[in-house]
């Protein structure tokens, strides 16, 4: 995450690459702001709402330091196929775009990654072939290099088709070597290896910063045991991840996403203890519930709320508990 800053001066700050541990990432890129090439080891990610939904409106200077890669949400469609493009919400009080970015270079000198989130549940950007693809990632570049992104999150709740969405990715790293790349796929897209957002995620492992699934609003789910488990529990969010871990994706790869109160989400929502239980019982396997993992991961890469908005209306609890359990994991 800190452009420009040795792989030595990395390691001993306890920083990784942001692809899968143990592997390089490319420091330092063009655009306004001085981007970031690394994330811990161990990593919170939290939305930041660019609107106002009645959760507290934050300018992103007032996001907890907890969170360690902020999801600024969400990128707009256009009107040309898988083009996307960010307009600040005046609801959000800022007064320009510049005092937007200012905040973006703030966030990174203090050894955090922001990237755009595109999607979301009414998200409406398709990249189905070639032309889209393109577009798509002719879009993110310029975005990050006109706002100083450090990536791109994935959030289409409406159907991704993996050929095309890894060509676009790809392109974007191919630009951006350095990029963050995040994905936040429901519950039901990360059953499977066979499943698009699935095959999407193994197909740019290589660069791959993180998937948080969105381990909520799911009803009960199979869990890597055949067993099914309901949301809401330890179970859920434990059975469900090590499908993921054993699917092919490294642990550094994974991280369990919830909501950050129970207003925050139709369903699925669990007190920090439960979510810290869940990371002990992966990483460690202690604190598991009924399903226990035949192996532990310690490299898990943490976890993501929805939202940095929703945990400021409940006293910041997430970025407290969770964030201070996920920085103290091995």
């Amino acid at each position: 995450m800190l452009a420009g800053v040795a792989a030595a001066a990395l390691a001993s700050a306890g920083l990784v690459a942001a692809g899968p541990a143990g592997t390089a990432g490319a420091a330092g890129s063009t655009g306004p702001a001085a981007r970031t090439a690394a994330v811990p080891k161990h990593a919170l990610t939290g939305y930041w709402q660019n609107f106002n939904n009645g959760a507290t409106v934050q300018k992103l200077k007032d996001v907890d330091d907890a969170y360690d890669i902020i999801a600024v949400a969400f990128a707009d469609a256009t009107g040309q196929p898988g083009a996307v493009t960010f307009n600040l919400d005046p609801a959000v009080g800022y007064g320009s775009a510049a005092d937007f970015t200012a905040d973006i270079k703030a966030k990174q000198a203090a050894g955090k990654s922001v990237v755009l989130s595109v999607g979301g549940e009414k998200g409406a950007v398709a990249v189905n072939d070639d032309a889209s693809a393109r577009n798509f990632a002719d879009s993110i570049n310029g975005l990050m290099d006109e706002y100083g992104f450090n990536g791109v999150d994935i959030d289409l709740e409406n159907g991704l088709n993996s050929t095309y969405m890894t060509q676009a990715l790809k392109a974007v790293h191919a630009k951006h070597p350095d990029v963050v790349v995040t994905m936040a796929p429901q519950t039901i897209d990360m059953l499977s290896p066979q499943n698009e957002y699935f095959k999407t995620a193994l197909a740019i492992k290589d660069f791959l910063t993180v998937v948080n699934t969105q381990f909520y609003n799911s009803g009960s789910m199979n869990g890597c045991d055949g067993k099914v488990y309901a949301q809401g529990s330890v179970d859920f969010l434990t059975a469900l991840a090590c499908t993921q871990l054993a699917g092919g994706l490294d642990p550094s790869q994974v991280g369990l996403g919830v909501p950050a109160s129970p207003s925050a989400a139709g369903g699925g929502y669990v007190a920090p203890s439960v979510v810290n239980a869940a990371l002990d019982c992966l990483t460690t396997g202690n604190n598991c519930g009924s399903f226990k993992p035949s192996r532990t991961y310690p490299g898990l890469r943490g976890a993501m709320t929805w939202s940095t908005n929703w945990d400021a209306s409940n006293g910041g609890a997430f970025a407290s508990q969770v964030g201070g359990h996920v920085h103290g994991l091995p």
